[in-house]
């Protein structure tokens, strides 16, 4: 996926989790963050940060922080929806043959599955697969975790897989790492262990993981490699 429009600034401070104060040219400009996660180890004063002009001329904020350099690490793409975008991109490539068994066929996002909505369904070697995705921007050591605030939807959403492995689907959780050069996930039990409670049960029943790696850059994000991951 590509950003259009992209401007540098310099990340001053973030009065709550929807807004940024940044300074745009020797201006000081509100700037919507998307991307309501904590994203302290990120978001510190000084840090460049990147921002896509918005579309609509009347929008309150006429920017969206998307991306952030990170000391030691390089350009971090911190804007939440876009690994959905970019896994869709993902699963329609070739380069999904990296980790699925055949070319996926009857891509078919924000799929309802019960009385939720799943990120995706598609069909795999003859079999239905629903695939959940999360983006994950937190780093430590040069390994990625997910996620960096506590997250009851993200539990939900690993029960909702592992029911499915009963009605015969074949489940993926989909980690989209949104930094550069990382391709090892763990789930971050310091913040919340439920969630690696229920993501450990559920792959002990068949659910599948995947680490997605990204290239980045400050107008792109795109899946550049892929693997299965065993915990």
């Amino acid at each position: 996926m590509k950003y259009e429009a992209i401007t540098e600034g310099i990340f001053l401070s973030r009065p709550n989790r929807f807004i940024a104060k940044v300074l745009i040219d020797g201006r000081e400009e509100t700037v919507h963050v998307k991307n309501t996660g904590r994203c302290r180890e990120l978001l510190v004063p000084g840090a460049a940060v990147y921002l896509e002009r918005a579309k609509n001329p009347d929008r309150k904020t006429a920017y969206d922080l998307v991306a952030v350099e990170k000391q030691g690490l390089g350009l971090i793409n911190m804007d939440s929806q876009a690994p959905n975008q970019v896994a869709g991109e993902w699963l329609a490539s070739p380069l999904a043959r990296q980790v699925l068994p055949d070319k996926p066929e009857a891509i078919r996002p924000e799929y309802t599955y019960g009385k939720s909505r799943v990120d995706f369904y598609f069909e795999c070697a003859g079999e239905k697969c629903l695939m959940e995705v999360k983006g994950v921007t937190l780093e430590r050591e040069g390994i990625a975790y997910f996620p960096d605030a506590p997250t009851e939807r993200g539990v939900k959403h690993i029960r909702e897989l592992e029911a499915a492995l009963k009605d015969g689907y074949r489940s993926y959780l989909a980690f989209v790492i949104q930094m550069p050069g990382i391709m090892e996930v763990y789930p971050n039990s310091e913040t919340h262990p439920a969630f690696e409670e229920a993501l450990f049960q559920a792959c002990s029943n068949g659910l599948q993981v995947l680490a997605l790696g990204c290239e980045i850059q400050r107008d792109e994000l795109k899946i550049c490699r892929a693997r299965r991951v065993e915990y």
